[in-house]
């Protein structure tokens, strides 16, 4: 087991979950209850993470934030900001390609509650701020719990995007993933298979996790 990219398998999906949670809590809700026109345009755009070819997003990511391109540029220069092969960067590219992994649970469990309870709660006079909190987030937090594990799941498992925008730098941006492409480049299918079966546990967890929310959520029709 390489215990040092196991570190930064780790902390790249605490950090990833940890930033996209309030985010994908508010566009979540927003997609459940919005009725602009526009919806579908969104959806289709958060879908585009799970469609696309990693290597297509990293490539993208790449191009854009590296020191050659305008905005990469600024970053060095202004702020002295390199996000192409450090882990600041992967954390980026990580966020944007687990979107969709924190935002569908959520946007289904927010659907799934009766226009009914945000009415009677309003009319019991809170505000929408107070009713999210006191009544729609603890009938919600299944799909919160699915989508924080989907999310680290899928984080310590990523390979296109790390490699494409973080490298295989030791200590930094060298996750699991790299590391078993790396131990299997050196025909060293021990240590791989150490490493494999560690991210399929995880897997297994997080899709357990995601069975068990769905089956205990308040509202589940039985």
């Amino acid at each position: 087991m390489d215990w040092q990219a196991a570190r930064v398998s780790l902390l790249l999906a605490l950090c990833t979950a940890a930033l996209l949670l309030p985010f994908g809590l508010w566009l979540a809700r927003w997609l459940a209850t919005t009725a602009w026109r526009g919806r579908p345009v969104v959806e289709a755009l958060l879908m585009l993470p799970l469609l696309l070819p990693p290597t297509v997003i990293g490539f993208y990511l790449l191009i854009t934030l590296g020191q050659g391109s305008a905005l990469g540029a600024w970053l060095a220069r202004t702020l002295d900001l390199r996000l192409v092969f450090s882990f600041e960067g992967l954390l980026l590219a990580s966020v944007l390609v687990n979107l969709p992994f924190m935002v569908q649970p959520l946007q289904r469990a927010f659907a799934a509650i009766p226009l009914s309870l945000r009415e009677a709660a309003w009319v019991c006079g809170l505000s929408p701020w107070r009713a999210f909190w006191k009544i729609e987030l603890p009938l919600a937090w299944p799909g919160l719990l699915a989508g924080v594990a989907l999310t680290m799941a899928h984080t310590l498992g990523e390979f296109g995007v790390v490699l494409m925008v973080g490298g295989s730098i030791a200590g930094e941006t060298k996750t699991l993933s790299i590391a078993i492409y790396d131990r299997v480049q050196a025909f060293d299918m021990a240590s791989a298979h150490v490493m494999a079966l560690a991210l399929v546990g995880a897997s297994v967890v997080a899709l357990a996790f995601v069975f068990a929310a769905d089956k205990a959520h308040p509202l589940q029709e039985r």
